[in-house]
C-alpha cells in the first residue's frame, strides 16, 4: 500500500465518492468541507505535515496556489489546463492511482463521473435513464449543500429566465451562489426549457455552461476563473466560472455572438435597392442590392 494522503477540494457527489472510496482503501482524508474553486492553501499546514511524516499528498481539484511540486505531490484535477474530453475524470483518477479492483467501478460510480464530466448531456451520452440522471443530479445537489430553501428561489429565477442572442444565450440571476439549482432546472432532460448556452448571475460569482469553444474564449478574455468539463462544443456542457464581474462587460461586451448581433443590426439597417433586370450570369432573376 503506497503512502497516499488525500487532500478535498470543493464538496459535490464526486468527491464525497471520492472520499468513501480512498477511506475504504485505508487512505487519510484531510476534508474542510471546501466549496469550488477551493485552493490548496487552505491545507498549507497539513500538507507541510504530511510532507514531513514522507507521505505523499494528493490534493484533488484545488487550485494550486502555493507551488505543490511533483513528483512528491500528485496533483488530481479535471480544470483549467486539466480539462478536456480524453482525460480521466478526478473520481477516475483516484480509483487508479490507488489501485482499486478493477470489479469496484460500478454502475453508481460510472454516473457519478459523466455527471462530473459532462453533467446530464454526458449522462445521456452514455444511457443512463430518467430516474437515473435524477436521483444524481439530486444527489449532487445536496452534497454541495442546498438546502430546500436554495431550491425554491433557484425554482423562480428560472420562470424569470432571459433569452438572448435569437436564443443562443439565456441568462438567469439567482440571489444566492448555488448555480445548480437553475443549471438543473434549465434541462430539457429533466423537465425544463433546455437552453443553448447558459449564464447563471449569482451575488459573489458569474457561471456559464456552455459549449467548449466558448467556455475557452471566456476564460482567456477573463482570466482569473476556472473551468472544467470535457470542452468539447456541441456534445457536452463545460463549466466556466468567475468571481464577480460587471455582467453588462460579461454579457454585452465580449460574448462571442455581440458580433453576430452587430452584424444583423447593420444588416437591418441597410438600405435595400431592387431593380428588375438580368445581372451578368444569371438569367430570369432579379437583382438586390445592399448598402451601408
Amino acid at each position: 500500500m503506497s503512502n497516499f494522503c488525500l487532500f478535498l477540494g470543493g464538496h459535490d457527489l464526486e468527491m464525497l465518492a471520492i472520499a468513501e472510496l480512498a477511506r475504504a482503501e485505508g487512505y487519510p482524508v484531510h476534508d474542510k468541507n471546501l466549496n469550488w474553486g477551493a485552493r490548496a492553501s487552505a491545507y498549507r499546514k497539513e500538507i507541510d505535515h504530511a510532507l514531513a511524516a514522507g507521505q505523499t499528498p494528493v490534493p484533488v481539484e484545488l487550485i494550486d496556489d502555493i507551488g505543490l511540486a511533483p513528483p512528491r505531490v500528485v496533483v488530481v484535477d479535471l480544470h483549467g489546463a486539466s480539462a478536456g474530453a480524453e482525460r480521466p475524470t478526478s473520481l477516475r483518477q483516484v480509483f487508479d492511482l490507488l489501485h482499486v479492483p478493477a470489479q469496484r467501478w460500478d454502475r453508481q460510480l460510472a454516473l457519478i463521473a459523466a455527471n462530473d464530466r459532462g453533467h446530464v448531456r454526458e449522462l445521456l451520452a452514455i444511457g443512463a435513464a430518467g430516474e437515473e440522471i435524477e436521483n444524481v443530479r439530486a444527489a449532487d445537489r445536496a452534497a454541495q449543500g442546498i438546502t430546500p430553501g436554495d431550491e425554491e428561489t433557484g425554482a423562480a429565477a428560472v420562470r424569470h429566465a432571459r433569452t438572448l442572442a435569437g436564443g443562443l444565450l439565456t441568462v438567469v440571476t439567482l440571489p444566492h451562489n448555488r448555480c445548480a439549482v437553475a443549471a438543473d432546472r434549465m434541462e430539457h432532460a429533466l423537465g425544463g426549457p433546455g437552453y443553448e448556452n447558459l449564464l447563471v448571475i449569482c451575488p459573489a460569482e458569474v457561471d456559464f455552461f456552455g459549449g467548449g469553444e466558448y467556455v475557452l474564449w471566456l476564460d482567456d478574455a477573463f482570466p482569473g476563473g476556472w473551468f472544467g468539463g470535457a470542452l468539447r462544443e456541441g456534445i457536452v456542457i463545460s463549466c466556466w466560472v468567475l468571481m464577480w464581474r460587471p455582467v453588462d462587460t460579461l454579457v454585452y461586451d465580449w460574448i462571442p455572438w455581440r458580433r453576430e448581433r452587430a452584424t444583423m443590426t447593420r444588416l437591418l439597417a441597410a438600405t435595400v435597392d431592387v431593380r428588375s433586370g438580368k445581372p451578368p450570369g444569371e438569367a430570369g432573376h432579379d437583382a438586390v442590392r445592399g448598402s451601408k
